[in-house]
């Protein structure tokens, strides 16, 4: 897919939390799981992780009903503790996501090259819902 020519989307949520916590649920599978689908219609029956440059990961998007599911997963290509992850998208779109800690809250920006297929909005509109589903459940925990 040629994406050079599109710009990045980004999305953004504060997480009322330690940035321990807000890292560690980010990226262990016992917690991906539990918070990395759009919608409540889905879930994420399956995750893997090897957070490191290099490392490969993948997550199962599945709707609950079984009448479709996909696997999210690419290559990691930048790894700092608590500050950043960048990775690459099996389709070769990149993604970067940066953390920043200040006064008990995590600051998050993800921005990611859109695919084209679907519309920029419904793209934007999906990965905040996923990052929204993030912040309730590291706030709920």
């Amino acid at each position: 897919m040629e994406t050079s020519g599109i710009n990045p989307i980004t999305i953004k949520a504060e997480v009322q939390a330690p940035i321990e916590k807000v890292w560690k649920f980010w990226n262990e599978p016992e917690h991906i799981k539990n918070w990395a689908f759009a919608l409540d219609t889905w879930h994420s029956p399956h995750a893997e992780n090897d957070l490191q440059k290099g490392g490969k990961f993948s997550t199962t998007m599945a709707a609950k009903d079984g009448s479709v599911s996909f696997d999210f997963a690419g290559v990691y290509t930048t790894v700092e503790q608590h500050q950043l992850i960048e990775y690459t998208l099996n389709d070769g779109r990149k993604v970067s996501v940066s953390f920043s800690e200040e006064n008990g809250t995590v600051k998050i920006s993800e921005s990611f090259q859109p695919e084209d297929v679907n519309p920029i909005e419904m793209q934007e509109a999906g990965w905040q819902a996923i990052l929204n589903n993030f912040k309730n459940y590291v706030e709920e925990k």
